[in-house]
């Protein structure tokens, strides 16, 4: 079991021709956009803050990939600025990093109910690699010759656009722009082994659609692409990832209840085939009060499936609807 971990995470960071999906995944992402979208900030009218949780894979003896993130953000009182922050800490094998950014957003009226925001956010990360937990198949592997733990401040830096109605939402935008080496080195005259992180794009939209004074149904998605204009892309350079995309139906009752199905798939990358990835169900419960809680379940439906029973997420938010007197209708996004 553990070798399957270790070849899973030497795929994702650490192969010299290969390269994937680096960045975090959620599967109620559209809650929780600010943390791969600084257009995002203060798009809900009213300051919001959100902590959520992400167990993938379970089943797996260790080193699955572990999420938590934490965001909050508000409008300035003369409503066109939007601030924002975001914290999350990701797990994965050997590997951990925590990601800090501070989020940016103008925002300027389109039409009588529209916004369109122009969104920037900078900060800093810290990765961390401990070769001392890996357990090689090769031990005079030299790709893995090091031991003790490595540690990076990475500074990065993000841009995004993000349009919203009552009823639709749009939103492109690339969390991090650089796309530093973790780790670069000669081996022979002809072999380079080296990680490095690749620039993410996202693309989400979605609309509310009113069935009855009671039940509005959201169907949404979310696209995302690593490394479109990078290296890979540009020199011919190794495989691909697929991209990746979340296909989503949710229905909201009386205002109060969420309940939401998705497909996560991904489109041919290269030389990587596309698969089915998952079948996704959550819920939220949006409380009077402005407290949200929410649940996912992942049903695996790849080949992952034979060692693991599946992911499961949990969140909690609270929303300050101090100008609760000047919205005019409920937000589903």
């Amino acid at each position: 079991m553990k070798h399957l971990i270790i070849a899973f995470f030497l795929l994702l960071i650490a192969a010299d021709q290969v390269k994937a999906q680096q960045d975090h995944m959620f599967t109620q992402y559209m809650f929780n956009s600010l943390i791969f979208n600084p257009a995002y900030a203060g798009s809900r009218d009213f300051m919001s803050i959100g902590l959520i949780h992400r167990s993938q894979w379970l089943g797996f003896d260790q080193g699955t990939p572990s999420t938590q993130a934490f965001s909050i953000h508000t409008p300035l009182r003369n409503e066109r600025i939007g601030l924002g922050l975001s914290v999350f800490k990701d797990a994965i094998g050997p590997t951990d990093q925590i990601n800090t950014q501070a989020s940016y957003a103008y925002r300027f009226p389109v039409g009588a109910f529209g916004h369109l925001a122009l969104g920037l956010q900078g900060g800093v990360k810290n990765w961390r690699l401990n070769h001392n937990e890996l357990e090689q198949k090769d031990p005079n592997d030299p790709a893995f010759s090091e031991t003790g733990v490595e540690s990076l401040w990475l500074p990065n830096f993000g841009a995004g656009v993000y349009f919203s109605t009552p009823s639709i939402f749009f939103g492109v935008s690339a969390p991090h722009l650089l796309d530093p080496d973790l780790r670069r080195t000669q081996i022979t005259s002809d072999t380079i082994k080296f990680a490095r992180e690749y620039r993410h794009y996202y693309l989400t939209g979605g609309i509310a659609i009113e069935f009855s004074n009671n039940v509005i149904f959201r169907p949404s998605i979310l696209v995302k692409n690593v490394g479109l204009f990078g290296e890979f892309k540009e020199q011919g350079l190794g495989t691909t990832a697929p991209t990746v995309f979340d296909i989503d139906a949710a229905f909201l009752f009386n205002d109060l209840l969420w309940v939401g199905i998705a497909l996560r798939s991904a489109f041919d990358g290269g030389d990587v085939p596309a698969s089915y990835d998952s079948i996704d169900f959550w819920t939220q419960l949006h409380l009077k009060n402005g407290f949200r809680i929410g649940f996912a379940y992942d049903y695996i439906i790849s080949n992952v499936s034979k060692v693991s029973s599946g992911s499961i997420e949990a969140m909690v938010g609270y929303e300050f609807n101090y100008e609760k007197s000047k919205i005019v209708t409920p937000r589903y996004f």
